[in-house]
């Protein structure tokens, strides 16, 4: 118990203090496999040129599909913006008011959550860290910069942060 105690009290917490993750906004998200397995590529294949990703893994054609259907999901939420590394996924997920705004607006975390839960189910176990990292866009200066990072992190995965 003593364990389980000082590990849930080192854990930070990394939402932003009284935002509602609900609301119309930009939001850049990074999602990481358990122990940054790398799963999602197959890094077997060769693309026969250098620099160019490698094909999806059976298990990263799943999640290409789940973020496609995120959209038809939720009405508000729209993926603007996506890669799929090797480890780990990142994403611009924009909220918008629906023309029909449900009662209880879906969050971010709840999105991400039956996103993940809907994989695990498919795959029979879970693959996924817990919890997820997010930064919300506030100027067209910070997506610009978002928008290039996702667009050139497969050529550069040897130097990403997650690479193990």
């Amino acid at each position: 118990m003593g364990d389980y105690m000082v590990a849930t009290q080192k854990r930070k917490k990394i939402r932003l203090k009284d935002y509602k993750y609900s609301e119309n906004g930009v939001y850049f998200i990074t999602i990481c496999t358990k122990n940054r397995q790398n799963l999602l590529w197959d890094v077997g294949a060769t693309c026969g040129r250098l620099n160019i990703e490698p094909p999806l893994s059976d298990l990263g054609k799943i999640i290409d599909g789940e973020i496609h259907k995120i959209d038809s999901i939720y009405e508000n939420a729209e993926i603007n913006k996506y890669v799929i590394m090797p480890n780990h996924i990142h994403m611009i997920i924009i909220l918008n008011e629906g023309i029909r705004r449900p009662q209880v607006a879906p969050t971010i975390s709840r999105i991400l959550q039956q996103f993940k839960g809907s994989i695990t189910k498919q795959v029979g176990c879970s693959i996924w860290q817990k919890s997820f990292y997010d930064h919300i866009i506030r100027n067209e200066l910070d997506y610009q910069k978002i928008w290039q990072y996702i667009d050139t992190n497969p050529v550069k995965w040897k130097d990403d942060q997650y690479y193990i």
